[in-house]
């Protein structure tokens, strides 16, 4: 594997096999673009002002849109160029003043979200919620295994890493009939996200062997979900006010590239989907996912599995003509193995809060209490026995406003 001459980079999950994009402040000032390797955030605006990364002033940008909108050769360019800076002893002299400490930066949202939409990929998880919520029904809905079950959600509420999650208020289903209030069964989904780069115009359908030349890279996310506030609202539209109070995303974005190790055999489908929804070469990623809860870990979800892929999803998206816009995040759904110690939600963790979960400090929990918090992290096999870092997605419980 190729050596990295910035201190520490070697064996972590941010050398430069990973070289994720984020944006970051320092010290309050103006925010910019960066790249991470090791413990350390490459300015890239600094770079590109210095012509060492040529872009068209799109590092000099706050967010990547401009960045993201110019697709893979641009995207493959400035990869192949940022290696070359960070493992060429050459260039060290003059590319060592632009890294800065990850500990005198503030992480930001890296980019403007588009649109949101979020599927329901794990065939467990489906199963999982169809036996809490519609005990002695058939656990899949007829469509399940026909198609990319999703919705639209509320892109701005898309927040980044460590963002408070207030607890939100709604009606909940009880014995005398609807009440309001905030939310008693507040939980997690834990995901993940891919960020479309490359648009299309109305009308485009994007088949399942176009996903790389649209989709830039992949980020964690915690789709915070309040359970009571769904279950009353959900049937017959699917979810709203459940789910749109808040979505947290990593400030991280892992470019495609960087995955090229980690792709595995997607599970078989039955019955055969349909044309639009076939594909060449099927394949999942292999994302080891960790849930924290209060700093116990609770859960580790394997991405492996999900039954719908990403590419899938992205084709069934847009399958109607419904366009792209740079920015657009769509998240795979809970990602639930079969295993309780592999589920995604809390939901099924407490089977539907009938069976506390015990965490490290010995307290007790069914669904989330204010101040509690919640880390995702994951990990990907990366070229020559390397791992691939997404950073992690945390937030934590505030009261109800």
């Amino acid at each position: 594997m190729t050596t990295c001459w910035v201190p520490g980079a070697d064996g972590s999950p941010y050398g430069v096999q990973t070289l994720p994009y984020g944006a970051f402040r320092r010290g309050g000032g103006e925010q910019r673009l960066g790249v991470r390797v090791g413990d350390l955030v490459l300015d890239l605006r600094g770079a590109e002002e210095a012509d060492e990364i040529l872009a068209g002033g799109a590092l000099c940008a706050p967010t990547l849109d401009a960045f993201l909108a110019m697709g893979r050769a641009q995207w493959t360019t400035t990869r192949r160029r940022i290696v070359e800076l960070l493992t060429e002893p050459e260039h060290q002299a003059r590319i060592a003043p632009l890294l800065i400490p990850l500990s005198e930066v503030d992480l930001a949202l890296p980019f403007t979200v588009g649109d949101y939409v979020d599927f329901y990929s794990s065939e467990q998880h489906a199963s999982n919620v169809g036996q809490i919520f519609r005990p002695g029904q058939p656990l899949l809905t007829p469509n399940w295994r026909h198609l990319p079950i999703g919705y639209h959600g509320r892109a701005g509420t898309v927040v980044v890493s460590g963002t408070p999650i207030v607890r939100p208020y709604g009606q909940r289903r009880s014995s005398d009939g609807p009440v309001f209030g905030p939310s008693r069964r507040l939980d997690i989904e834990a995901e993940v996200g891919f960020v479309v780069g490359v648009p299309t115009e109305l009308g485009e359908r994007v088949p399942t062997g176009r996903f790389a030349d649209h989709v830039f890279g992949v980020t964690l996310v915690n789709d915070w979900s309040a359970r009571d506030i769904q279950a009353w609202e959900y049937q017959p539209l699917g979810p709203f006010l459940g789910k749109s109070f808040a979505t947290s995303v990593s400030p991280w974005i892992v470019p495609l590239e960087a995955l090229d190790h980690a792709w595995v055999p997607a599970p078989v489908q039955d019955p055969p989907v349909l044309d639009y929804l076939r594909e060449d070469d099927r394949r999942g990623l292999d994302l080891a996912i960790v849930v924290e809860w209060n700093g116990t870990r609770v859960s580790e979800p394997p991405f492996a599995g999900m039954y719908w892929t990403p590419a899938q999803q992205l084709a069934h998206l847009t399958v109607n003509g419904a366009s792209l816009r740079t920015g657009d995040l769509y998240a795979s759904g809970t990602v639930s193995g079969v295993r309780r110690d592999q589920v995604g939600s809390f939901l099924e963790l407490s089977w539907g809060g009938t069976e506390p979960i015990k965490l490290d400090d010995g307290s007790e929990r069914t669904f989330l209490e204010d101040g509690d918090t919640v880390t995702i992290t994951a990990t990907a096999p990366g070229p020559d026995g390397s791992t691939i870092g997404f950073g992690d997605v945390t937030g934590t419980v505030t009261p109800a406003a």
